[in-house]
């Protein structure tokens, strides 16, 4: 009797499940490859401790992101360069009723009383405040207490999941996997890279020491880069004319920074109409050009890409976005939140155990976030970058489709590929243990984000080499620094470039394994552009040093492409945002000087090859801006 009893009720049960949709079985929602480095386990949370749950929703139309960037940026779509604005890119792509039906839905029938549960205002984002035990039992998952190796704790699981009905409703909840991989800075005293969201960890230009004699001459560009060698070797003979309608911005993560005295010396030897000249700065959340401390760690970025980028424009000014402040520092979406208000709580907004969080809690800026408080200017260099493996898939993806959205509202986003060839910075590679854990002895290739990002151009560093002239071809750069280049283990390949990478795997096949690299031929391959990254001179701290660097790339390609939307917006087009389409399109073939020579050593290999056409250390070669211009102003 009991039995039947029983095997009634489970027959009972059955047929609800089968008969409510809102009832079904649980799903790997995300799952955290590894515990970072200096982290341990230490207990089981507290069953009774309260987790402020933060619900990321599912965007609409997020599959449809290429399809509507492309229209806008692919050379032969009739809506070439038909940009959309801010409110029409909110529009598209906030979440469906549908979806905030189901995840409040979800949340209801586990027992969550509808007065916890909250929904932003921007509908982006459901928060509500759980026990541990309440979210454990929601997420299928159990919480426990890490303790870093200096004292920390953190809160994290190791995976979660949530109904199948509702996985697709949700991208993101917080608390959950995601990891403060390094410290954050106990005051403006420790200059530690705050955490893992903090860019330049690892990448960062590298010097060779001062210089005791200046070469000024083109025929000494191989010991010696400076602007004329800069606009010889990619023919780069333009003045702009629109100023007022163009813009160019560069951003730079506190407490890197500037010293105006350093922009005056390099501007005396090298562009004296510029001395005095200051780029027009952009605080975002309490950043500023500090002048605390000094020193080539503290000012060789900021100087290098401000001298560089300022001289190649003039008289075009220039924005620097000078993001974060002393204390904490701030992540790539820190500044995303800056220039794109709908991206605030996009997803469910910023991860605060990855993205500074502002008011400061640790007594640094005090002021509100920064959220769509400045406007994006039409192209943006930014010289840092993370290795992919550091984020979580979710992580990345969130903010990939960010940099798609700045494409269609016609902003091009470059990024250096990184200076360690197929390591990632620092020069550490993924272990063959398929957690994507990280090691010097390791041998899996390491690639850099966003440069694995289909949305943003990577640039490349190449060099004159020893003994040639800026009048013969270059090489990949293998001086110092190697050219970050590969293939992504989280995103796809984009359509826009499978042919030029489909015929370097056929023609010259690399001669690694799949263990090593993600050999499926169809995964996201970068960089698309380089630029010389190798010999520098730059003005730092007073004095003139040898720097070398894809830091130094990105904004020499980020002033090319400046000075062909001045053109452009001169004869009234538009800008030509998101790139990538158009340059790897047949009517840009023999536009790029194509570097077949050297590789990018790393992971105990000499890395990939440069070869005829595009590859994984150059990308499609170096800017010929004559022949550039000529084919972007026949474009509508």
């Amino acid at each position: 009797m009991l039995f039947t009893r029983s095997f009634l009720t489970l027959l009972s049960l059955v047929a609800l499940v089968a008969a409510d949709p809102l009832i079904s079985r649980h799903v790997l929602h995300e799952k955290r490859a590894h515990t970072p480095a200096g982290w341990a386990r230490s207990r089981k949370h507290d069953a009774a401790a309260v987790l402020p749950l933060r619900i990321g929703l599912t965007q609409s139309n997020m599959d449809r992101l290429e399809e509507m960037l492309l229209e806008v940026s692919d050379p032969d779509s009739p809506s070439f360069g038909k940009h959309w604005n801010a409110g029409k890119v909110a529009q598209t792509f906030k979440p469906s009723d549908e979806t905030v039906s189901t995840v409040h839905e979800w949340l209801k029938t586990s027992g969550i009383h509808p007065s916890r549960i909250r929904l932003t205002k921007a509908k982006t984002w459901i928060e509500v405040n759980a026990t541990v035990e309440e979210a454990e039992q929601l997420l299928q998952t159990e919480y426990h207490v890490y303790t870093h190796e200096s004292g920390k704790e953190h809160v994290a699981c190791d995976a979660y999941h949530v109904p199948e009905h509702v996985s697709k409703h949700v991208d993101i909840i917080m608390p959950s996997i995601h990891f403060d991989a390094v410290i954050k800075r106990d005051g403006a005293s420790s200059h530690t890279l705050s955490n893992i969201g903090q860019p330049g960890v690892g990448l960062t230009p590298k010097t060779t020491g001062t210089i005791s004699d200046l070469l000024t001459q083109l025929e000494n560009c191989d010991q010696q880069i400076t602007p004329i060698c800069l606009r010889a070797l990619y023919n780069f003979v333009y003045i702009p004319v629109a100023t007022s309608k163009n813009s160019y911005g560069i951003v730079e993560y506190t407490p890197q920074a500037y010293l105006q005295s350093d922009l005056d010396m390099f501007f005396t030897n090298f562009s004296k109409g510029q001395v005095g000249q200051s780029p027009k700065v952009v605080s975002i959340d309490g950043g500023y050009a500090q002048t605390e401390y000094t020193g080539f760690g503290y000012n060789g970025e900021s100087d290098l890409d401000l001298q560089y980028g300022m001289a190649l424009v003039n008289p075009q000014p220039v924005t620097l976005y000078q993001t974060g402040d002393m204390v904490e520092g701030a992540s790539f979406n820190n500044f995303l939140d800056a220039i794109d208000g709908s991206y605030c709580t996009f997803e469910g907004g910023d991860d605060p155990y990855n993205d500074a969080t502002y008011p400061d809690p640790y007594g640094g800026y005090e002021g509100p976030e920064d959220c769509g408080t400045t406007k994006p200017a039409y192209v943006i260099s930014t010289s840092y970058a993370y290795n992919e493996a550091d984020l979580s898939p979710a992580y990345a993806a969130r903010q990939c489709a960010e940099y798609a959205k700045l494409g269609l509202m016609g902003t091009t986003v470059l990024y250096s590929s990184g200076d360690n060839g197929v390591a990632g910075n620092s020069g550490v590679c993924l272990n063959a243990d398929g957690a994507c854990t990280q090691s010097s002895s390791a041998t899996g290739f390491n690639p850099s984000f966003p440069g694995t990002c289909p949305y943003i151009t990577s640039v490349g560093a190449t060099q004159v080499v020893a003994g040639h002239s800026v009048y013969q071809p270059e090489s990949a750069c293998m001086e110092v620094i190697y050219s970050g280049g590969g293939f992504s283990n989280y995103f796809a390949m984009p359509s826009y470039q499978q042919s030029a990478v489909q015929h370097y795997l056929a023609a010259y096949p690399p001669p690694y394994s799949a263990s090593q690299y993600n050999a499926t031929g169809k995964s996201r391959a970068f960089p698309d552009l380089s630029a010389n990254g190798a010999n520098y001179v730059v003005a730092v701290d007073g004095q003139f040093e040898l720097v070398f660097g894809t830091s130094a790339s990105s904004p020499v390609m980020g002033a090319i492409l400046t000075a062909i939307n001045d053109a452009r917006l001169a004869l009234g087009k538009g800008p030509i945002g998101f790139i990538n389409p158009t340059i790897y399109s047949a009517g840009f073939t023999g536009a790029f000087n194509d570097i077949t020579n050297g590789t990018n050593p790393g992971c105990g290999t000499p890395g990939f090859s440069a070869e005829p056409g595009w590859d994984p250390v150059t990308g499609l070669g170096t800017p010929n801006f004559a022949k550039l211009l000529a084919r972007w102003l026949l474009l509508p």
